[in-house]
């Protein structure tokens, strides 16, 4: 892996909860791999918003912003969706 992806996903794991850790942190590890340039940039840009929002958003607690709508978020928020019914199904 190259140093940008790996430092990326450094940056997803280590996010100071350990439920931000684990839905962003999982995300990024399946999927940064496939990422092409323009999806690396929109991900450095979802990492660098505050964790008590991406948490919101990603519970379905708030819905997310159109200025903050994009395929990475919005294929992030299908992850979770998908990893919160498996863990109830």
């Amino acid at each position: 892996m190259d140093p940008r992806r790996k430092r990326l996903l450094f940056r997803a794991r280590h996010r100071g909860t350990r439920e931000a850790d684990a839905l962003i942190g999982g995300f990024v590890a399946e999927t940064i791999a496939s990422m092409n340039e323009e999806a690396l940039r929109e991900l450095e840009r979802v990492l660098d918003l505050p964790d008590p929002d991406l948490l919101d958003w990603l519970a379905g607690r708030k819905p997310v912003p159109t200025e903050n709508d994009g395929p990475i978020l919005r294929a992030m928020l299908a992850w979770t969706k998908t990893q919160r019914m498996g863990a109830h199904g």
